[in-house]
C-alpha cells in the first residue's frame, strides 16, 4: 500500500500536531464520496487509541496513516500536498484512481450533479448524491436539509428531476431512495397533479 504524503505537507501536519502536543496522532483519509473528476476526500488527525479496530495502518516517514479498509483500494498510489491559497491553504489529495462508472450516463448524471444540481440545492443545505444508473432510470438520495421540510423538498425534487430528464434525454425516472428504508414509498411513486 503506497501513500506519498509531500515535505510540505508532512511539515504541515508536523507543526499541526506539535501545536496540539499529540506527536503520536494518525492522519486518517477517507474517500466521502465520488464527483464526475474524481474522489472527494476528508482527512482527518485521530489521537492514538481512537483509531478503528478495522483501520488499515500504513507509514510515511514517521507520519501514520489510517485508512478505511472499504475504500483503500482506491486510494492506493495517492500523493498528498498543502496547497497554500487565500483562504490559508489546505491538503490536497492527489488520487491517481478514478472512480469506476456502472453505467456510461453515470459520469455525465454526476457532472450535472456537481456543476449545477449541487451548487443551487447548496443554498437550501441540501445535496444530491448519484446511486446509480439502472437502464433508463437515475437513483439518488437526497442529503443535508433538504429533507423533511414538505413542499420544498417537492419543489427541488421535480426541479431537479427535470434537471436530469432535459439534459440527459436517455434517463426517462428519477427515483429518490431517501424514503427507502420507511417502506411507504417502496420504489417510486409519481407525483400528485398540481392546480397552478
Amino acid at each position: 500500500m503506497q501513500i506519498t504524503i509531500e515535505d510540505n505537507a508532512k511539515e504541515k501536519i508536523a507543526s499541526m500536531l506539535q501545536e496540539e502536543s499529540k506527536s503520536m496522532s494518525a492522519l486518517r483519509i477517507r474517500i466521502t464520496g465520488r464527483s464526475a473528476q474524481g474522489y472527494q476526500h476528508a482527512l482527518s488527525l485521530v489521537d492514538p487509541g481512537h483509531e478503528k479496530p478495522e483501520d488499515l495502518e500504513v507509514t510515511s516517514g514517521e507520519l501514520r496513516i489510517l485508512l478505511d479498509p472499504k475504500t483503500a483500494k482506491n486510494i492506493e498510489g495517492a500523493r498528498i500536498e498543502f496547497v497554500d491559497d487565500m483562504y490559508g491553504g489546505g491538503f490536497k489529495v492527489n488520487n491517481p484512481n478514478l472512480p469506476s462508472w456502472g453505467h456510461p450516463l453515470e459520469q455525465q448524471v454526476q457532472e450535472l450533479i456537481d456543476t449545477q444540481i449541487n451548487p443551487s440545492l447548496a443554498s437550501h443545505g441540501g445535496y444530491l448524491e448519484l446511486l446509480e444508473v439502472k437502464e433508463d432510470k437515475v437513483f439518488v438520495h437526497f442529503g443535508g436539509g433538504c429533507q423533511g421540510c414538505g413542499m420544498a423538498s417537492v419543489t427541488l425534487k421535480q426541479g431537479v428531476e427535470k434537471a436530469i430528464l432535459e439534459s440527459i434525454p436517455e434517463i426517462k425516472h428519477v427515483i429518490d431512495t431517501t424514503n427507502h428504508a420507511e417502506g411507504d414509498n417502496p420504489y417510486y411513486r409519481p407525483a400528485a397533479p398540481h392546480h397552478h
